[in-house]
């Protein structure tokens, strides 16, 4: 496979590239927060957008970098045009379209590469990679006018380039903007945090994450909302594959299999686990395995917090009162949570057999709820 073959790194499955997604929502504040810095002329060389996974930080980004690179510096003349009230750039702007082509010259895009036989992707973003952004930079500088570059995810870094961005961060070439977009911040350098000024993005509520859902080719029933978003966390990019893969239908059906317990019907307990199973259903284990996460993870929030969530399937509400009714039982619920989902995957990565380490899951809860009943 040629490296041009391979998939884009920063795309989801089926869903637009963010470089094609022309409207952001949910996000006003962060938008306004850029525009303010830029149209006061205190604009940071570098910008670290952080937020949960799929809550729309590429998209913000590949935002940015199109309006930075659309908009002519103020050069302080009396016809000078007024300051920019948005960042929205026409889709038939000469940057936009070559910004979509992948083809603007004052843009370079940091991102997961081929591996050295070019027939896969690497697993993080290396070195050389970084070295080759170095020198776009240090060959695009007599071109003049703004450059943008945009790191998706700095989360990929390995150590080298990790400290190789830190070092351009320290010492930036004229006139380049770093878009850094991080899932988890936490785990960069704490050096490179201190370089950029953070953009903080939050999970998307019901609404604006079912107008991204619809934006992106998905679909979504009006009375699903507020369950989507539930299960998706507010993450555009989870409620993508929720839809794609039946999830919150998966959903309702483990909530209907749990009202068995603590007595499971192991029957349909073994039906839902042989879905999982067999060729070309990983996505669908792991899937099942998200969800039974999520299930536990809400199970015990509501038992630490006397407060029941809304409703995420038809009859949750009511499971959770019987299986949580005291803070002692959702500290039973949480220790599983932390280990259940971990157990199942590391299973999966050896080779076992998945039909199995998903009744294996599914065994686990029910004997929890045996054991809380007890007490």
């Amino acid at each position: 496979m040629a490296a041009a073959d391979l998939p884009e790194p920063d795309r989801i499955e089926g869903a637009p590239h963010p470089r094609e997604t022309r409207r952001l929502f949910g996000h006003d504040a962060a938008e306004s927060a850029f525009l303010n810095a830029f149209t006061s002329g205190r604009l940071h060389h570098g910008w670290l957008i952080t937020g949960p996974k799929g809550v729309g930080k590429a998209t913000l980004a590949w935002r940015i970098a199109r309006f930075l690179l659309a908009t002519p510096p103020d050069d302080g003349g009396m016809f000078a045009a007024p300051p920019p009230e948005s960042m929205d750039i026409p889709t038939d702007a000469p940057v936009a379209r070559r910004m979509l082509q992948l083809a603007e010259p004052r843009l370079f895009l940091l991102r997961r590469g081929a591996n050295d036989k070019e027939t896969a992707l690497s697993a993080d973003i290396r070195v050389d990679e970084v070295r080759k952004m170095k020198s776009f930079f240090a060959l695009s500088a007599a071109d003049g006018g703004r450059r943008v570059a945009i790191i998706d995810a700095a989360d990929d870094l390995n150590t080298g380039a990790a400290n190789a961005l830190l070092k351009l961060l320290e010492e930036p070439p004229a006139d380049v903007t770093f878009l850094v977009v991080a899932h988890q911040p936490h785990r960069l350098l704490p050096t490179i945090r201190s370089r950029c000024r953070e953009l903080r993005l939050t999970a998307l509520p019901p609404e604006p994450l079912a107008r991204a859902l619809e934006q992106a080719g998905g679909a979504v029933d009006p009375d699903d909302v507020q369950a989507l978003g539930e299960l998706a966390g507010g993450s555009v990019g989870e409620a993508f594959r929720l839809t794609n893969l039946d999830g919150l239908k998966t959903y309702a059906g483990l909530i209907q299999l749990f009202t068995t317990l603590p007595r499971l019907d192991r029957s349909r307990a073994l039906t839902l686990a042989e879905t999982g199973a067999g060729k070309g259903s990983e996505e669908r284990f792991d899937l099942i395995v998200t969800l039974l996460d999520l299930f536990l993870a809400r199970l015990a929030r509501a038992g630490t917090l006397r407060q029941l969530p809304p409703e995420a399937a038809r009859g949750e509400g009511d499971l959770f009162a019987r299986l949580v009714p005291t803070e002692q039982a959702a500290r039973g619920w949480a220790d599983l949570a932390q280990t259940l989902s971990l157990r199942a995957r590391r299973g999966k990565a050896v080779n076992l057999d998945p039909a199995a380490l998903l009744m294996d899951s599914l065994l686990k809860i029910d004997e929890t709820a045996g054991q809380l009943a007890q007490k």
